[in-house]
């Protein structure tokens, strides 16, 4: 079955956003009501100061009703596709496709008098101490080619009504365009060609993706849906296409995100994959410091809460780099890039090292991405072996390319640093008693055990006697081995909480990591169980989401959903899957 009709009604427009790749633009439904609403996937924060002010901003149009030739409401149930939501009515079917980033074409049932209502804020106004405030946000213009029977704009709630009722012919067509200036509202086409072209653009799409076993092809289908839908079109400080982990939740890119989402464009468009690195590389500040995320209208690098302090992510771009040339070999890429990822490595380990003892710290909370982790909850600044280890892999990853390059002196140089780290992690982190390696605050011991605490099996250098104590504690069923593995806290530790964040929940980007690590050590058995179970874990919700309950395998409540390196992972887990198995 075509992946098109394997995803009818697969997305569920009251939770997650009907858009297009490029598109600012998401459209959702109200649960249990005949109203939809459209929501804009920008920050704005020249309008709304505050990185995260977005998350609370209402809906850009509001109150989105189908009525009839009377203006009266119509009830509607929904049809989802990629490419288009058709409404069945009591009059006929309403349908709904993206004609482009920017514009919404609407088709009105023919041989009938009808339209829609809704309400649009066409300036952002707020009361201040002294009195208020009005700016321009985005324009709005809709237009059809129907004959207008009725046209009202009415001044309400700081804001407009409009109420429009066509009569309509057989491809009468409502276009409602958003854009951010006075004269771009583009060309007006008829719905049957936008909804035509809508549906080609989602079959190409789908029509490039690897073949996977039979098991894996709904979900997979869904995450190749996420993988184009997330993806935000050049604009602002973003350069180059970029996808947003959630076009909801987490506007703008990421840094280690980034890293992730680039595994699974690797296998459709090694260019999209290439410009989810070049997009962070493009901002890198000139101490070698990646920013922690870019968004239209500004660059995260510094933030001001729980403490404040320069804010990056974990160094994964070398690794992704090797991944994307080991399916599409690009030597000058790769050149492209390694200076810069020397400076970012030379960044964390000359300006994160207080002691001066070769181990990096992190001195936010942020930037290790475990924002809440109980790792964190002694205070700043932390030596921690997850990053030292991502500093191995990184090294390790530099390694390669130089050999690549033929820079076979510095290559040699990479490996020699990336043993000498893991070297040090023993000294320094490792408890021989309790068979770990521990987290430091002020030289002490940080008493939680995670998988981060594991993390130096990924170095694939550790002793036996090391590596086999390891291995213990992540097979171990009351800590970290189980139906959903791995969690983020042990589940024995007194801080485990399998619903908050990263103090317990599982997150598909850790075992991917530990996926990899224990086909390292040859522990094949173990690392396709954990692959398997991954897999599962995603494919029983119906949703792909950001983390997922580790003792229930549910989604607790504040997890994002349609999120990005989820659906990545799960895409090139289920290729690794496919491919060992049934040799798809």
């Amino acid at each position: 079955m075509p992946y098109l009709e394997l995803l009818e009604n697969q997305i569920d427009i009251t939770k997650l956003p009907f858009s297009d790749r490029g598109s600012r633009l998401m459209v959702f439904q109200i649960p249990g009501q005949s109203h939809l609403y459209v929501k804009l996937a920008e920050r704005l924060t020249g309008i709304e100061p505050g990185p995260e002010s977005y998350l609370k901003r209402p809906p850009f149009i509001q109150n989105i009703i189908f009525i009839d030739g009377d203006g009266e409401p119509l009830d509607f149930t929904v049809t989802t596709t990629p490419y288009m939501l058709t409404f069945h009515t009591q009059i006929g079917d309403f349908g709904l496709v993206f004609q482009d980033r920017r514009t919404l074409s609407l088709k009105v049932p023919p041989n009938v008098k009808a339209g829609m209502r809704f309400h649009v804020s066409p300036q952002h106004w707020q009361k201040t101490s002294d009195g208020g405030t009005f700016k321009s946000v985005r324009n709005v213009t809709y237009q059809t080619n129907g004959k207008i029977a009725y046209n009202r704009i009415s001044p309400k709630n700081g804001g407009y009504n409009v109420k429009f009722i066509v009569e309509a012919d057989e491809d009468c067509t409502i276009a409602l365009t958003i854009y951010p200036e006075i004269g771009q509202s583009g060309e007006f086409i008829p719905f049957s060609k936008s909804s035509a072209a809508a549906q080609k653009r989602w079959a190409e799409w789908f029509d490039h993706i690897p073949p996977v076993s039979e098991r894996y092809r709904t979900t997979y289908a869904l995450a190749w849906w996420i993988m184009a839908n997330n993806i935000v079109s050049p604009q602002g400080n973003l350069q180059f296409e970029s996808m947003s982990p959630s076009k909801l939740n987490y506007v703008g890119m990421w840094l280690w995100d980034n890293a992730m989402h680039s595994l699974a464009y690797r296998h459709v468009d090694p260019k999209l994959a290439r410009d989810q690195i070049r997009g962070m590389l493009a901002h890198q500040l000139p101490t070698g410091m990646l920013p922690d995320a870019v968004y239209d209208e500004g660059v995260i690098s510094t933030i001001d809460h729980p403490i404040i302090g320069e804010v990056t992510k974990p160094p994964l771009f070398a690794w992704a780099a090797l991944k994307l040339h080991e399916t599409d070999p690009d030597p000058d890429f790769l050149k492209e890039i390694y200076v810069p990822l020397i400076h970012c490595n030379a960044w964390w380990l000359h300006m994160n090292d207080d002691d001066g003892d070769g181990l990096a710290q992190y001195n936010h909370p942020y930037s290790s991405g475990l924002d809440d982790s109980p790792l964190w909850d002694k205070g700043m600044p932390v030596e921690s072996p997850d990053i030292n280890t991502y500093l191995c892999v990184q090294m390790g990853s530099l390694a390669v390319i130089a050999e690549i390059l033929g820079l076979q002196t510095e290559s040699n140089m990479w490996r020699k640093r990336a043993e000498a780290i893991v070297k040090r992690m023993i000294q320094d982190f490792w408890d021989e008693e309790a068979g770990l390696f521990w987290a430091l605050h002020n030289d002490e011991r940080i008493p939680v055990v995670t998988p981060f605490n594991l993390y130096p099996i990924w170095s694939g250098q550790l002793p036996d006697h090391i590596r086999d104590r390891v291995l213990a504690h992540l097979t171990n069923p009351d800590e970290f081995w189980g139906e959903y593995p791995i969690p983020t806290v042990a589940k024995n530790d007194p801080k485990y909480d399998p619903k908050t964040m990263w103090r317990g929940p599982t997150w598909a980007n850790i075992n991917y990591f530990f996926v990899e690590a224990l086909e390292q050590i040859d522990k094949f058995a173990l690392a396709s169980e954990l692959r398997e179970k991954t897999l599962e874990l995603i494919m029983n919700q119906g949703v792909i989401a950001e983390y997922y309950d580790s003792q229930t395998g549910d989604i607790p409540e504040k997890a994002a959903l349609a999120f990005g390196w989820t659906a990545a992972v799960f895409i090139d887990l289920a290729i690794q899957s496919s491919r060992q198995i049934d040799g798809v």
